[in-house]
């Protein structure tokens, strides 16, 4: 399972992460360093991944699937 953390790196380059962890055993792990929040106030996690969940978002099924929550006038 691939799971999302976020931590701060400090200027030495140790990680601190903002959550505990739990975990079997060691696992490998990516860092990916984002630049300080963006000033649109929105969090980078999510401009991060909007590009990918739009794929789903916009296919004709995902409109057929919630349909039933639109309001109809």
């Amino acid at each position: 399972m691939i799971r999302t953390v976020e931590a701060v790196i400090d200027e030495h380059g140790h990680v601190r992460l903002l959550e505990q962890v739990h975990l079997p055993a060691a696992r490998r792990a990516l860092v990916m360093i984002l630049e300080e929040r963006p000033a649109t106030g929105v969090a980078e996690s999510a401009l991060l991944s909007e590009a990918a969940l739009a794929e789903d978002w916009n296919l004709p099924e995902e409109d057929e699937a919630w349909s039933h929550l639109q309001q109809v006038p």
